[in-house]
């Protein structure tokens, strides 16, 4: 029997996160995290850890659980099976999301609505929301229908995106709670690392971009100030399709990698103030390079619809 669109979409995942470094060699997959980290049932998760360890991907240890094996994961530009792939969705995906920012579509939706809309099945339809929950910019209603969140439309929005960011985040390591986490920082390193040695030229671009924020997560996490954190997430939340319209610039991000590293440098050696005003013109370069790209290419991209 062929493993389900969503159990397929829940292996990819979790191939990236062996690849991009996020789970080591030998790790203990966990069925009810995966299942919490991706919203889903235990079950589909279950479905895709057999389907890795078939393919040597993970490893199954009787009474134990499955493993990340010392094999390397199947490229990650292309699905684990070319028939039945949830990636055959994409393009349905992407014109949601398109949609969504150009105001075509409402933010309350039904699935009946949008499987007639874009001729979807349910099956198709669901490997889409369960995407676009798991990205932050929808979410099921109480009772009945969809709602899409608001997102980060406009060039002004971005900016004040980033204005902001430049605010919370160099202040969230001046709290007084703020304490380093010397095992975060070094899987941040690592994630890092690895990106500027192959992560960069091979990884998707939507896998790129989660790294960059997970980085930024990570640290502000360690301020031990929750309402920091919560900022952060969602802001980032709020700006991640834009940025997945626009056209990701590698060899930039090999600048932000090493910036990302001496922030890292700069709190293993307990400079926190530092780290705090590195952060600040991390921020403030990112903010000059990335709004105008981002938006030039909404623009045309608008434009030519």
């Amino acid at each position: 029997m062929p493993a389900s669109p969503l159990a397929l979409n829940i292996a990819n995942e979790i191939s990236q996160l062996i690849s991009s470094g996020q789970l080591e060699k030998q790790a203990h997959l966990s069925t009810q995290n995966l299942a919490d980290k991706f919203g889903v049932s235990r079950s589909p998760v279950r479905e895709a850890m057999q389907l890795l360890a078939e393919q040597g991907v993970l490893e199954q240890k009787p009474n134990r659980g499955f493993f990340v094996s010392d094999k390397e994961p199947p490229t990650l530009s292309e699905p684990l099976d070319d028939e039945a792939t949830p990636f055959s969705t994409i393009n349905d995906y992407q014109r949601i999301a398109e949609d969504w920012l150009t105001d075509r579509i409402p933010a309350d939706v039904t699935e009946g609505m949008l499987r007639e809309r874009y001729d979807l099945t349910k099956a198709q339809l669901n490997d889409i929301l369960m995407r676009a929950t798991r990205e932050g910019w929808a979410e099921r209603k109480q009772g009945y229908g969809w709602r899409f969140l608001p997102v980060a439309k406009t060039a002004e929005a971005f900016e004040q995106i980033y204005r902001f960011r430049m605010l919370i985040e160099p202040a969230a390591m001046l709290e007084p709670g703020f304490a380093l986490d010397k095992q975060v920082l070094k899987e941040q390193r690592s994630i890092q690392m690895r990106m500027l040695e192959s992560d960069i030229e091979r990884l998707p671009a939507e896998r790129l971009l989660h790294n960059g924020s997970l980085f930024h997560e990570e640290l502000i996490r360690m301020s031990n100030n929750p309402f920091f954190h919560i900022s952060l997430v969602r802001v980032n939340r709020m700006r991640r399709l834009l940025e997945y319209r626009s056209r990701v610039d590698r060899a930039r991000l090999v600048e932000q990698c090493k910036d990302h590293i001496e922030i890292i440098s700069l709190l293993e050696k307990g400079e926190v103030v530092e780290a705090s005003y590195a952060m600040r013109r991390h921020l403030g370069g990112a903010l000059s390079r990335k709004s105008p790209i981002a938006w030039s290419w909404a623009q045309t991209n608008q434009a030519e619809n």
